[in-house]
C-alpha cells in the first residue's frame, strides 16, 4: 500500500477497496489521473484507488510526474526529545533533496547538519518513506519521495536555523509540547513520521 500527499489529502494505493467516500477501481493511467483531478480540485477529502497489481498501479503513477527524491531525519536527544524546524509557520523535520553520488544515509545526516547547526549526531536505523505531490511555478507536476531516518543526537551545541532556507525556528519538543503544538500545524506526512516512530519505539 502507498499513501501520497495530493495538498494534504491522502490518496492511497492500495489492493482492495478501503473504508472511505471514494474509491475507484485501477482501470489504466486514465483512473490515477481522475484521482489526482479530483483531490486537486474538488472537495473529495480522501481517495483510495484499488487494483490487484499494486507494483504496476504505482509504476503508472509515478510516471505522471517528475520524480524527486529527499532524505531527512527524526532527531531524538539525551532527554528523549525530538528535533523541529519551523518554515513558513509550520512544523517540520528537516530534510532536504538528495545530491549526485550521495547515499539516502549521507543526504539525511547532510540535510539535518544544514538545516539545524547540529553536528554530533549518530544515524539509526531507516524509519519509513513518505510520498506528496506538489507543482512547480512553471506547472510541472513532483512527486517527491522522502526517506527518514531515525537519529541521536549526543552533543550539547544549541541548534541554529538555517535562514537562508526559510528556517525562522529550530527547537526540541517532549510528546507533551509535539501533541500541543506540533500536530495542528504540522503536514500530514510528518505526521506519518511521527506515528511510525512512536509506534516502534
Amino acid at each position: 500500500m502507498y499513501k501520497v500527499f495530493v495538498n494534504e489529502k491522502k490518496l492511497t494505493l492500495s489492493k482492495y477497496p478501503e473504508d472511505i467516500q471514494k474509491n475507484l477501481r485501477f482501470e489504466g493511467f486514465a483512473t490515477l489521473e481522475i484521482a489526482v483531478d479530483l483531490l486537486e480540485n474538488t472537495s473529495c477529502p480522501e481517495m483510495n484507488v484499488y487494483g490487484e497489481n499494486i507494483d504496476e498501479i504505482w509504476e503508472d503513477f509515478t510516471h505522471m510526474f517528475k520524480v524527486i527524491e529527499a532524505a531527512g531525519g527524526l532527531v531524538k536527544n539525551k532527554k528523549d526529545e525530538l528535533l523541529f524546524i519551523r518554515r513558513m509557520g509550520k512544523w517540520d523535520l528537516p530534510k532536504g533533496k538528495i545530491e549526485k553520488d550521495e547515499s539516502l544515509e549521507q543526504a539525511a545526516l547532510r540535510e539535518v547538519e544544514e538545516e539545524t547547526g547540529l553536528k554530533e549526531l549518530i544515524l539509526e536505523e531507516f524509519l519509513n518513506n513518505t510520498f506528496h505531490i506538489y507543482t512547480e511555478r512553471n506547472g510541472e507536476k513532483i512527486l517527491k519521495t522522502t526517506y527518514w531516518f531515525k537519529m541521536t543526537y549526543v552533543g550539547n551545541e544549541k541548534p541554529i536555523p538555517q535562514k537562508e532556507e526559510g528556517i525562522s525556528e529550530v527547537t526540541w519538543k517532549n510528546e507533551e509540547m509535539i501533541n500541543k503544538e506540533v500536530l495542528p500545524m504540522t503536514f500530514q506526512n510528518i505526521k506519518l513520521v511521527l506515528n511510525d516512530y512512536w509506534n516502534t519505539n
